[in-house]
């Protein structure tokens, strides 16, 4: 009994070396099985539950105050912002720590708690009561705020070991080593065809207007978010395309915009449109290498460009749309999703030749010949008011299944952004080193996780043309 026991311990003792080894090797980032487990009898650490928490964590999951705060007034909006962007960085980097910090959480299944999430917890307090400050000063001040100030460590489902040995460089095995994992990743031949559209009534308005504004072929990018963190450098925390107004930035506003340039081929269209970039983990030590919202924060390989990006706006099923009002701001999809759950995940990804099949949780696998599809749908019901809301959601929805506008919206132009790559079908069997993962951009604890991808949209089209717009689909025309 005792030699069994002795045997255990040593199998153990190796498995903790040999994980300390892969955390080395990585440069000390790894998420997938982050924590080894102490020896069986428990000689090691004493907090069992501890232990079995730390053998299956692999980020942090923080409740998003911002989908909170459904109205912030204007007097607070700023302060407000700033520190909803500071949230974001404080979750960042404490999942950075988190990630560097294995040999020490190998040593006490308490350090992760206490050395990390305790300290996490206590800035997300104070920064929270500042939130509840601003606005309390001139309107009623929110309540429930306090409890969203705890956060949890997730545990990295269906990722199993790939992914997670060679640190993005040269072996394509995970940017950085946080993301994303073979599970991530689904053959779409094997997919059914899972697409349904609503039978247009005879009011429907069918027809479609298409604006061309290129690929980023200029290469604009920034890791800012005018819209969820205006003036704050870095608040996506990630990279982004941009195509349409050249003016993009943390510190553009609405006089910024109308000034600025477009690429796009009707000037009359000075629309902001971006995306998260998407990136091939070929080990390539892109410009943004060393800088914050790239290597720095996880987002590491060589940047795509679309081969093909296609802007066009269709109508409702139900009945006329009506124009959107100028500098109308429009997010689809969850930059949060892999934490915040999948209720606002939007995007989704298929293969050309196949996109009957769409995908919101998975990486596709396209057969040769067949390119890499990004597809986002824009809410298209608005509420007859407000050009942006606190949460960024509240002021435009989704139609219901047949198409009908919830109570108090109107129908406006659906944006449809289609983005399309060549790029190779990575090699699952070998976690990537044949042919290298793609994974798009996204904040450091999301994991790049497919469920995060996501659009930004800024309507800045001249008020003629946006009519010309209108009539287009509401006349049942293809205009161009």
């Amino acid at each position: 009994m005792r030699r069994n026991t002795r045997r255990r311990s040593k199998t153990a003792r190796r498995a903790i070396v040999a994980t300390a080894a892969l955390a080395l090797g990585a440069g000390g980032l790894v998420t997938v099985n982050m924590y080894a487990s102490a020896d069986a009898g428990g000689s090691q650490h004493s907090d069992s539950r501890g232990r079995a928490l730390s053998a299956r964590a692999s980020t942090i999951d923080c409740p998003d105050v911002g989908r909170r705060l459904s109205a912030v007034p204007q007097r607070a909006k700023a302060e407000v912002d700033r520190e909803l962007a500071l949230l974001d960085k404080q979750v960042a980097e404490a999942y950075q720590r988190l990630a560097g910090s294995q040999r020490a959480i190998q040593q006490d299944a308490g350090f992760a708690q206490n050395a990390i999430m305790g300290p996490l917890k206590d800035k997300r307090t104070a920064t929270i009561d500042r939130i509840s400050i601003a606005i309390g000063r001139v309107a009623a001040t929110p309540q429930g705020l306090d409890g969203l100030a705890t956060c949890t460590l997730k545990e990295q489902s269906g990722g199993g070991q790939g992914g997670n040995q060679g640190g993005g460089q040269g072996g394509g095995q995970g940017q950085k080593g946080n993301g994303p994992v073979a599970a991530d990743f689904v053959d779409i031949t094997r997919v059914q065809p899972n697409v349904r559209t609503p039978r247009p009534a005879r009011s429907a308005s069918k027809g479609l207007f298409t604006t061309a504004c290129g690929v980023n072929a200029n290469k604009l990018y920034n890791t800012d978010n005018v819209i969820v963190a205006p003036g704050v450098s870095n608040g996506a925390h990630h990279t982004h395309d941009y195509v349409g107004n050249q003016a993009n930035n943390a510190f553009a506003d609405n006089n910024t915009f109308a000034g600025g340039r477009t690429t796009c081929q009707n000037q009359g269209d000075k629309s902001t449109y971006y995306w998260p970039v998407l990136r091939l983990q070929d080990g390539t030590r892109e410009f943004d290498a060393d800088q914050q919202g790239g290597g720095a924060e996880g987002n590491t390989g060589r940047i795509l460009t679309a081969k093909k990006v296609t802007l066009e706006y269709v109508g409702n099923p139900r009945g006329k749309v009506v124009a959107m009002p100028r500098f109308l701001r429009i997010i689809t999809g969850d930059a949060k999703a892999f934490s915040n759950g999948t209720a606002n995940a939007n995007a989704s990804w298929s293969c050309t030749g196949f996109e009957n099949r769409q995908l919101k949780d998975k990486y596709p696998i396209c057969p040769q010949g067949s390119d890499v599809v990004r597809t986002a749908k824009f809410q298209s019901c608005w509420d007859g008011k407000n050009a942006d809301s606190a949460n960024h959601r509240s002021h435009v929805a989704f139609t219901d299944a047949d198409g009908r506008c919830p109570k108090g919206f109107v129908a406006i132009p659906q944006l449809v952004q289609r983005l399309v790559y060549d790029v190779d079908a990575p090699s699952l069997k070998d976690n990537g080193k044949t042919r290298p993962f793609f994974a798009v951009d996204g904040f450091p604890e999301q994991l790049h996780k497919p469920v995060t991808d996501h659009g930004d949209f800024i309507n800045v089209f001249d008020e003629r043309v946006m009519n010309q717009m209108v009539r287009c689909i509401n006349t049942g025309r293809t205009c161009r």
